[in-house]
C-alpha cells in the first residue's frame, strides 16, 4: 500500500509539473506573438506617418497607382496618357499657354468629355525640379479643400512631369491685378472675399493638416480664381510640413517682396512666415500695386516700407487705396482691412496674428451672399 501511495503521488506531480509546463509555454507563445503584431503595427504607422510627414515620392506614387488612384473615399487622381495631354492642350501650343513658372509653363486644355483643365509641364532634367515636382503631388494627392486648388492627375514621360489641375477660368490674382483689366473686374467686396478665401485656404494648411503645413510660396501668382471669383492657393512645390521643418534647416526659397524678414535674415521659418505674405496680398488688394516697384534700372522700391506709415494715417489711407475701387466701400471697412494688413506686417513675427485670427477679422468685412456676415444694401454704393 504504501509503494501505490508513493506512486500515485508521483504520478500526481508528474502530472501536474507538465500541465504547468504545457500552460507557460502557451502563455509564452500568445505573450510574443501578440508582442510581434503590436510592433509590427506600429511600424507601419510609423511609416504612413513618415509618409504623410514628407509626401509621396513619385516612384511611390507610380507603386500605388495603376490608371486611377483613390486618396480617400471622396478623392480620385487619373494617372493620364501623354497622348491624352497632347490632344486636350493642341501638342501644347504656346496660345494655350497659361503662366510661366521657374520650372515651365501652364497650358489651359480640354479632355474629349468637355472637362476643362490646366496642365503644367516641368522639364525635370535638374534635381530641383524633380524635387519641386515630388512634393507637389505629394502634398496635393492628400489635401482636399474648398480653397486650395484640385489636383486631377500627373502623367510621367521620360524627364518631363505632368501634373493636372482643375481650370480656373479667371486666372491668377496676379494677372488679374495687373493684366489688362488693371483689376477692373475687382469690386471692394470681391476683393474682401479673395482676402478671406486666401486666409481660409492658409488655415486649412495651418491648423487642420496633419502634420502643419507651411506654403512658404504665397503671392498674388499662386493664388487662382475661377468663375465666379472664389480663391484657391496653388503652387505648392516649395510647401513644407512642420515635421520636415523642425528636422532641418529649410534652404531659403521663395519670391521677394512676399518672404518674411526673419526667414530672409536668420532662416526662421514659421506659419507667421506665411501670415506675413498673406499681409503682402491683402496690400495688393488694397493699393493695386505690386510688392516690388522699379523705380529706375537698378532701384526698386518696398511697398510694404513705402505703404506702412500711410496705412496707419486716417487721412492719407483713401488717398493710396486702388483708384479702381476709391470711394466704392464704407470708410470704417478700409480702416479695419488696413489695420488687418498693417498686424500682418509687423516686422517681428511674435506681434503678427495668427491667420485664423486674420479670418476672423476678414468674416464681418465680406458679403453674407460671398461667405461673410455683412449685410449689405445694393441699392446704392457708400
Amino acid at each position: 500500500m504504501d509503494s501505490q501511495k508513493k506512486l500515485l503521488i508521483a504520478l500526481i506531480v508528474a502530472c501536474s509539473s507538465l500541465g504547468a509546463s504545457v500552460l507557460f509555454s502557451v502563455c509564452w507563445w500568445s505573450f510574443h506573438s501578440k508582442r510581434k503584431r503590436r510592433a509590427q503595427r506600429d511600424g507601419a504607422q510609423s511609416s504612413d506617418s513618415e509618409e504623410a510627414a514628407m509626401g509621396l515620392s513619385v516612384p511611390s506614387l507610380l507603386d500605388r497607382f495603376s490608371s486611377l488612384k483613390m486618396v480617400n473615399r471622396n478623392v480620385s487622381i487619373l494617372v493620364m496618357d501623354l497622348k491624352m495631354l497632347e490632344k486636350a492642350t493642341n501638342g501644347f501650343k504656346e496660345s494655350n499657354i497659361l503662366g510661366q513658372g521657374a520650372f515651365g509653363c501652364v497650358y489651359k486644355g480640354m479632355l474629349d468629355d468637355d472637362m476643362h483643365i490646366a496642365v503644367k509641364k516641368l522639364d525635370c532634367g535638374s534635381q530641383d525640379a524633380s524635387k519641386v515636382y515630388e512634393i507637389e503631388v505629394g502634398f496635393l494627392s492628400k489635401m482636399q479643400h474648398q480653397n486650395i486648388i484640385s489636383l486631377l492627375g500627373y502623367c510621367i514621360h521620360g524627364e518631363a512631369r505632368f501634373i493636372v489641375y482643375e481650370l480656373m477660368q479667371n486666372g491668377s490674382l496676379e494677372t488679374q491685378l495687373y493684366g489688362s483689366s488693371n483689376g477692373s473686374a475687382l469690386t471692394w467686396h470681391k476683393r474682401m472675399k479673395i482676402a478671406l478665401d486666401t486666409a481660409r485656404g492658409l488655415e486649412y494648411l495651418h491648423k487642420h493638416c496633419k502634420p502643419p503645413v507651411i506654403h512658404r510660396d504665397l503671392k498674388s501668382a499662386n493664388i487662382l480664381l475661377d468663375a465666379d471669383f472664389n480663391a484657391k492657393l496653388a503652387d505648392f512645390g516649395l510647401a513644407v510640413t512642420e515635421v520636415t521643418r523642425k528636422k532641418n534647416r529649410v534652404k531659403l526659397s521663395g519670391t521677394l517682396g512676399y518672404v518674411a524678414p526673419e526667414y530672409v535674415l536668420d532662416g526662421n521659418l514659421t506659419d507667421k512666415s506665411d501670415v506675413y505674405a498673406f499681409g503682402v496680398v491683402l496690400l495688393e488688394l488694397l493699393l493695386g500695386r505690386r510688392p516690388l516697384e522699379k523705380l529706375a534700372p537698378t532701384q526698386c522700391q518696398s511697398v510694404v516700407a513705402w505703404a506702412m506709415p500711410q496705412l496707419t494715417d486716417r487721412s492719407r489711407l483713401p488717398d493710396i487705396v486702388d483708384p479702381v475701387i476709391k470711394d466704392t466701400m464704407d470708410v470704417k471697412h478700409l480702416y479695419q482691412a488696413a489695420a488687418v494688413a498693417v498686424l500682418c506686417l509687423q516686422p517681428e513675427p511674435i506681434y503678427r496674428p495668427l491667420i485664423t485670427d486674420v479670418l476672423h477679422s476678414l468674416i464681418p468685412l465680406v458679403p453674407v451672399e460671398l461667405g461673410g456676415t455683412l449685410k449689405t444694401e445694393r441699392s446704392a454704393p457708400y
